[in-house]
């Protein structure tokens, strides 16, 4: 008879609960105003996507947070079992969704978020799962790079959290912190099996097009 606990390994103690904390919230201003989490590849809303990464990755729960047309993304995208926000401030920048999302995981018992980026849909499962591999302690700070140059997805274990907050204002982001602390940070190379490119542009449209072939 199986007698593992819920959440445990059948050979050890519990696996780390890294959540996956998805930053859905961009308007597109440079695609014309068209949101990004509702860019379409194969088919589908590129917030979709996303959140099939992460979860293959290995990460649970899922925080997905909106902004642009946050009511229209809900309809269209099929998000099930997600916790689902919205970032009300969304036009400030990205440091308000990632405010948003941290405060949704803190007191939840999660030992630490993964962020992913909805406009990079050439980061998928693999380079997720190896991020979030490299999880270690609450102290833990990983991030993916690129032939050496950090890049996303990032994971920050939860006693960063508060820090990572109380930085991240605009567009930065994490960036600030995270340059604080370039010595503590763990690079994580995924290069040879992710694509970190944004989707800004209206030429890099096509570029979105490809990864669906």
């Amino acid at each position: 008879m199986n007698t593992t606990a819920p959440g445990e390994a059948a050979d050890g103690p519990p696996r780390p609960a890294v959540a996956g904390l998805l930053l859905a919230a961009g308007g597109g201003r440079r695609l014309g105003g068209r949101p990004k989490a509702l860019l379409h590849l194969a088919g589908r809303p590129l917030v979709e996507h996303a959140v099939a990464a992460l979860r293959a990755g290995g990460c649970s729960p899922v925080h997905v947070v909106l902004g642009a047309a946050a009511q229209v993304v809900r309809a269209r995208a099929e998000l099930t079992g997600c916790v689902v926000l919205d970032n009300t401030e969304w036009e400030s920048g990205m440091g308000s969704s990632l405010r948003v999302g941290l405060a949704s995981l803190t007191g939840t018992g999660v030992d630490a978020a993964l962020v992913a980026l909805v406009d990079q849909p050439g980061i998928g499962a693999e380079a997720v799962a190896r991020v979030r591999a490299a999880y270690d302690s609450p102290a833990s700070l990983v991030a993916a790079s690129y032939g050496g140059r950090r890049g996303h997805p990032v994971l920050f274990g939860s006693g960063h959290w508060q820090g990572v907050a109380d930085r991240a204002k605009g567009d930065q982001g994490a960036r600030g912190y995270l340059r604080e602390r370039s010595g503590e940070i763990e690079l994580v190379e995924c290069g040879d099996v992710a694509d970190p490119s944004d989707i800004d542009t209206p030429a890099d449209l096509e570029r979105l097009r490809t990864y669906g072939s």
